[in-house]
């Protein structure tokens, strides 16, 4: 008798299974058909049909699902690791050419025989060729292919940088200068609108987090490696190799970005002027942003053009200043884990947060310790960078719709921030010293505080 009530609810069991789904719903031996993963059953064959089934109330997993899902997390992070790695990689090589030359405008005023000021004008002149191109992407990007974009923005990135090596004209110097920074902010802008459009809103900061550490990277490896090779080759060899980077940049974009369609199109509400005032400018946390962006250049590049002198006075030799941008290596570090900040405290609270440790940084400048002082630039580097990411996740969570329009008006307002303040803090530096430039940093930065306080809550 036993047996045979062990064999009926054998089979009541095994014919129950493939009773309609509500029926077993309503008897409550099954979850919800939404708890479950249809991807995940397709894929896992037999043991897709094991089921969460309901024990004492409580939903427990089966023996067979918790190691399918622990080894499906640890893929998936593995996975999230080799992507943000390889846009950190795209990233540098886009911006490697930046500030590479100010690594060697030493040996760019004796090419040239013209004055220190003359020299860095012409070499910052890429700052305003990175302004202008944000700005024809804010208008005119939104119906561009990202991949197409990108790639050969960086491949015509070679041209300019080729004829630098070249050029015998302080003129045509400063010109190729200028067309190097619309390529590079061309492919800058679109890479951001690609990473917003293509990730999760969860993923978007990190992924934005990553790029802006290749920016980091280029940043110190940059001037480093342009330093060595005009050292051994001289600055021909220095700007054809710099060349030959821009080509695998572009090499690399093709061979791993997905082709897309046209993310946006000029549509029935107006112009693409009107649609970008209207929609990004309207939007009283994208315009807060775009300040905060403009400030936070402002800051950096009047801080690290400026520092120099007083590091010069405290009797550091002037071809030991290039070792001052070792600085940069612990925002390379730090500046991957914007994402997780933001996430833990809020977008918001992160942007205080890391601007607040960069202006204890500029509070450490005022020094005239140089161990302080180096740890001042340090904290800069650190939390300028991470308000950077932060300001970019920003950007591409705010923006529903033209992503590249807003990242455009927020590159144009951050290099107009740092052209802005390599002249302004210069003027400054020449007629009420370094205090003075400290007191109009730190001012800055409160001023970024404030408006990072008035946003509202992430999206």
């Amino acid at each position: 008798m036993v047996e045979e009530q062990r064999q009926g609810s054998g089979r009541a069991l095994f014919l129950r299974h493939f009773e309609p789904r509500d029926a077993r719903r309503q008897r409550g031996d099954v979850i919800a058909a939404s708890s479950v993963d249809p991807a995940f059953e397709q894929r896992s064959g037999v043991f897709g049909h094991c089921r969460n089934r309901r024990i004492s109330g409580d939903l427990a997993m089966t023996n067979f699902e918790q190691p399918l899902a622990s080894t499906h997390a640890d893929k998936k992070l593995r996975t999230d690791s080799w992507r943000f790695g390889l846009i950190a990689l795209i990233a540098f090589l886009t911006l490697v050419d930046l500030f590479a030359a100010q690594a060697v405008l030493p040996s760019l005023v004796e090419r040239f025989q013209v004055s220190r000021a003359t020299m860095g004008f012409a070499v910052n002149a890429s700052t305003f060729g990175m302004a202008v191109a944000g700005l024809l992407v804010a208008f005119f990007g939104g119906g561009v292919d990202r991949r197409n974009g990108i790639w050969i923005s960086l491949a015509l990135l070679s041209i300019p940088t080729t004829l630098l090596a070249f050029a015998d004209n302080i003129i045509v110097f400063a010109a190729l200068r200028v067309l190097q920074g619309l390529c590079m902010s061309t492919a800058f802008t679109l890479t951001a609108a690609y990473l917003s459009e293509h990730f999760s809103a969860g993923k978007t900061v990190g992924a934005l987090a990553a790029y802006v550490t290749g920016n980091v990277a280029s940043n110190l490896f940059g001037r480093m490696l342009s330093a060595a090779i005009a050292g051994v080759g001289g600055l021909s060899l220095n700007f054809l190799i710099f060349a030959g980077l821009n080509l695998l940049g572009a090499a690399l974009v093709w061979f791993t970005l997905k082709k897309t369609a046209n993310m946006m199109r000029t549509n029935n509400r107006g112009s693409v002027a009107s649609r970008i005032w209207s929609v990004h400018l309207a939007d009283p946390d994208l315009r807060r942003v775009f300040v905060i962006g403009f400030l936070i250049l402002f800051v950096f590049i009047g801080t690290y053009t400026y520092v120099n002198f007083q590091i010069v006075a405290l009797g550091v030799a002037p071809m030991a200043l290039g070792l001052v941008y070792l600085v940069f290596l612990p925002s390379i570090v730090t500046t991957p884990f914007a994402g997780k900040l933001a996430s833990y405290v809020g977008s918001k609270a992160a942007m205080v947060l890391t601007l607040a440790m960069a202006v204890l940084g500029l509070v450490a400048l005022l020094s005239r310790n140089l161990p302080i002082i180096l740890a001042g630039l340090t904290l800069v580097a650190i939390g300028t960078f991470l308000a950077q990411a932060i300001a970019t996740g920003i950007i591409g969570g705010r923006a529903t719709s033209d992503k590249a329009g807003a990242s455009g008006i927020y590159l144009a307002s951050y290099y107009t921030g740092g052209m802005i303040g390599s002249l302004a803090l210069g003027q400054v530096y020449d007629h009420l010293g370094w205090n003075a430039c400290v007191f109009v940093l730190i001012t800055a930065l409160g001023a970024a505080m404030l408006l990072g306080s008035s946003l509202s809550a992430p999206p």
